[in-house]
């Protein structure tokens, strides 16, 4: 008998299968003490896979994994399962809350953030976001970002830290337009934006700055066809790509067009203004954007297939032209960046070399050390340079989340936090790198008793007193 080997089901992607609590986790070096929140991170972890060798990844239920941090100390570790109803129903369990359309109910498996004093597991697509209690436990499924129209909060809302909004740009399955949807920080919806984006083009991220929405257009759009897959969407060779500016208030989309391509993930985009030939800075303005962009073909039931890298945009809405550039031809992927300075001109970005879009490899594999991703990367975009911190072959490394300093001096004042597979425990560590020292030794690592597989994006929640 053949059979057929899924690398998402292997490895350090091969889900886990038990829920786990632990408190008082050792530590190697020392956590700054006025560190005090939760660090969060969400991924897919399937739960009885029916067929392993048709298995898509980014189809598991989303299971989040959790560390509480105060006063120098880890307190807590939890896994849990994010309790759709088809979850509860395959653990025996009550199921939580009552979905609006079964058939969208979904674990969400793509981001956990805290927002308006709770947690929420995000995905995209129409489907809802599902409330977290501060351990992690479901709640049920819940209305952050609902509209009429059936659009909801999106994975990669995003918070603005001036006005105290989140920003969603929500598309849903099968329909012609998208919503730009404003939140204010109690998390009722206060304005929205309807735009027709015809053939249902798959917009897993956007971007923000001081008087515009930024969208992403792309050839990858819903596929009827592909349905049965669970993942209903594919490159579509005859379609173009483009970037739309559209204003924060509302109104008009101006389109750009692009070399055919995916965004990924956004790093930041930011306005800057023109000067006049008087010097008043009155001469219009270049939009610039950093992006990680998949390139043409890109196939979204295979994402490991790609090879993403560090691009920018600028926009010249004066001459109407967009100049294309690479910033690092390294593949990475998961952006981030000081989340002060979203929206705003900024220096430092990180990213992350992971396994996922390494070339599968086996126990025999004979490559060099430096033929693996497993790093974080520091990408000082004023000098064009970047810093690496290598983690080493087998030590797989997921998303670095950054995390200011207490009275942070400078923009990169602070720490990045990532989960990395530690081989020597065949368990994970939670890393705390510095920032300001990033291919140095950790500022600490926090030893979790069990492996947390590779996944998707996270969030440091600032803490209460719970």
């Amino acid at each position: 008998m053949t059979t057929t080997r899924n690398r998402y089901l292997s490895g350090n992607f091969a889900p886990v299968t038990e829920e786990v609590t632990a408190y008082d986790l050792p530590v190697t070096g020392r956590i700054p003490t006025h560190l005090n929140g939760r660090y969060l991170r969400n991924g897919p972890n399937p739960l009885g896979i029916e067929d392993a060798a048709a298995h898509i990844w980014t189809l598991g239920a989303g299971m989040v994994h959790g560390v509480r941090i105060r006063d120098g100390r880890a307190e807590w570790y939890r896994n849990r399962w994010v309790r759709s109803s088809a979850v509860a129903d395959h653990l025996g369990e009550p199921r939580r809350g009552t979905p609006i359309d079964e058939q969208l109910d979904i674990s969400p498996n793509v981001q956990v953030v805290g927002f308006a004093g709770s947690t929420f597991a995000l995905i995209e697509g129409g489907i809802r976001p599902y409330e977290l209690t501060y351990e992690l436990e479901t709640v049920g499924p819940c209305a952050l970002g609902a509209t009429p129209e059936g659009y909801s909060a999106n994975a990669h809302s995003l918070f603005d830290p001036r006005t105290r909004e989140l920003h969603s740009l929500a598309f849903r399955y099968g329909s012609d337009n998208v919503q730009h949807i404003v939140m204010n920080d109690s998390g009722t919806v206060r304005r929205t934006t309807t735009i027709p984006v015809p053939g249902n083009p798959y917009m897993h991220d956007f971007a923000l700055t001081d008087h515009y929405v930024l969208l992403f257009d792309s050839p990858v759009v819903f596929s009827p066809a592909h349905l049965s897959t669970g993942v209903p969407f594919t490159w579509d060779d005859r379609r173009g790509a483009r970037v739309g500016v559209l204003p924060r208030e509302g109104g008009e989309v101006r389109w750009f067009g692009l070399t055919p391509s995916l965004v990924g993930h956004t790093l930041n985009a930011y306005e800057r203004p023109h000067e006049d030939l008087r010097g008043s800075g009155t001469g219009g303005c270049d939009i610039v954007v950093d992006v990680v962009r998949h390139p043409e073909g890109f196939d979204i039931r295979d994402v490991g297939s790609s090879r993403p890298t560090l691009d920018r945009w600028t926009i010249d809405l004066t001459a109407g032209t967009v100049r294309e550039e690479r910033l690092d031809d390294r593949v990475q992927e998961f952006p981030r960046l000081n989340s002060r300075y979203t929206g705003r001109p900024y220096r430092y970005g990180y990213a992350a070399a992971v396994e996922l879009y390494a070339p599968p490899a086996g126990p025999e594999d004979d490559r060099p050390d430096e033929g693996f991703s497993n790093a974080l990367l520091k990408h000082d975009l004023s000098r064009g340079t970047t810093e690496a911190h290598e983690f080493g072959r087998d030590a797989a490394v997921g998303e670095g989340v950054f995390v200011a300093a207490e009275s942070p001096a400078a923009e990169d004042d602070g720490y990045v936090m990532a989960y990395v597979f530690n081989p020597e425990r065949s368990a994970s560590d939670l890393v705390i790198l510095p920032a300001q020292d990033f291919s140095g030794e950790p500022i600490a690592r926090i030893h979790l008793p069990v492996r947390v597989p590779l996944g998707l994006h996270g969030s440091w929640v600032p803490g209460d007193d719970r």
